[in-house]
């Protein structure tokens, strides 16, 4: 697959942004770009300078796979000193449009000085985390749960980016080889976890996955990563 066409790239641009408080210390979020809006759920950690955006897969939402992990994560990140950016794309399914509404996410979040981003995608959009964090110096690490690989072949580019790879070894969707597949093509630092008893949305193994990226986005965007 080639690299996102740069053409492309510079022709979506912030525009403005609308918020709205909501309960549980979140705003509802609207980037106003050239190419439409973006939606998005901001949960701010004043004066910290890391952050995560996550996204879902093809069809777009805000909450992700296992019960809703995205949206109980970002409440508790802030508490660790992380701001969390939930996002929903424009163009679901259009994967070139999906990297740019992530990429213009990354330039929100730089705008209030969160320039230390992981970005965790699911599925479809484990590909575009892979595929943005490839185009973003902002962006310090990448998780891919049960990912494709269509748009991941560019994953050796990430590195020194770490990258954490998920899957469920009963994915049905997406079979656990994509990621296998995706592992082999990056290079160091990288990590797999592989969930035997899961599926494609990871319900099965809800509690590890919550402590596994609790602690692995800690550890990369978290307070203490700033003095690595």
């Amino acid at each position: 697959m080639k690299p996102l066409d740069k053409g492309l790239k510079s022709e979506l641009h912030l525009q403005g942004v609308q918020t709205a408080e909501l309960p549980g210390n979140r705003l509802h979020t609207i980037l106003n770009t050239s190419r439409g809006d973006i939606e998005c759920f901001f949960h701010p950690c004043p004066g910290e300078t890391g952050g995560v955006i996550w996204f879902c897969g093809s069809l777009g939402g805000f909450d992700g796979p296992s019960f809703g992990i995205f949206s109980s994560l970002s409440g508790e990140l802030v508490d660790q000193g992380i701001s969390s950016l939930r996002l929903n794309y424009r163009i679901p399914g259009n994967f070139d449009e999906c990297v740019l509404d992530v990429l213009m996410g990354v330039h929100f979040l730089k705008g209030l000085n969160i320039d230390r981003v992981a970005l965790a995608g699911h599925s479809f959009g484990a590909a575009v985390a892979i595929m943005a964090g490839t185009l973003s110096p902002e962006v310090k690490a990448v998780v891919g749960l049960s990912s494709q690989t269509f748009g991941a072949q560019l994953v050796d580019r990430l590195a020194p980016k770490p990258l954490l790879l998920i899957h469920g070894h009963r994915d049905r969707n997406l079979p656990v080889r994509c990621s296998h597949q995706i592992y082999e093509w990056a290079k160091e630092p990288k990590e797999l976890v592989i969930y035997q008893g899961s599926g494609h949305f990871l319900r099965e193994c809800h509690q590890e996955l919550h402590d596994l990226l609790k602690g692995w986005l800690v550890d990369k965007v978290g307070r203490e990563s700033r003095r690595e």
